[in-house]
């Protein structure tokens, strides 16, 4: 598997993949949108396709993990590209690594809490508010859990 830093040559080809998991280039972080296609990041192609992205935003000694998509589960993708930012994060002196994620998202929970993340900060209804400013956000979320919640997890380097 072969890891590949996002870069100019490689963008266009990143933000189609960012629509088509996403529907969008807007993310909602922290009451905040963010224009995916300024996010730094790694992919993994096969056969010439993406089948794996992270993307972060660094501010200060601070990462945030804005995206994780792997297509190809149970193969080590989502490790791997987590594992490359977690080492970059290292080697440029970043503290902290955090996302945030919903309440309705146990695998995304699951996946970070098994690689050394832990929970941190429970938003209350944060999505009451991130509907404001992305009204397409459904009420019902993943296995038809009320999608209510925001979870920050962090990892301190």
């Amino acid at each position: 598997m072969e890891i590949k830093r996002i870069d100019q040559a490689s963008r266009k080809r990143i933000n189609a993949f960012i629509v088509q998991q996403w529907y969008t280039m807007q993310m909602v972080v922290h009451g905040k949108s963010i224009d995916m296609g300024d996010a730094d990041g790694y992919y993994v192609c096969e056969s010439g396709e993406i089948i794996g992205l992270i993307t972060y935003q660094i501010a200060g000694k601070e990462m945030e993990i804005l995206s994780l998509d792997s297509l190809r589960e149970g193969r080590g993708i989502g490790t791997g590209l987590l594992d490359t930012v977690v080492a970059n994060a290292r080697e440029n002196g970043i503290h902290r690594i955090s996302l945030i994620t919903t309440n309705d998202n146990l695998d995304a929970l699951r996946f970070y809490q098994k690689r050394g993340f832990d929970m941190c900060r429970l938003y209350r209804n944060a999505l009451d508010q991130v509907r404001k400013i992305k009204p397409e956000i459904p009420l019902t979320g993943i296995n038809g859990i009320p999608l209510k919640h925001e979870i920050e997890l962090e990892m301190i380097l």
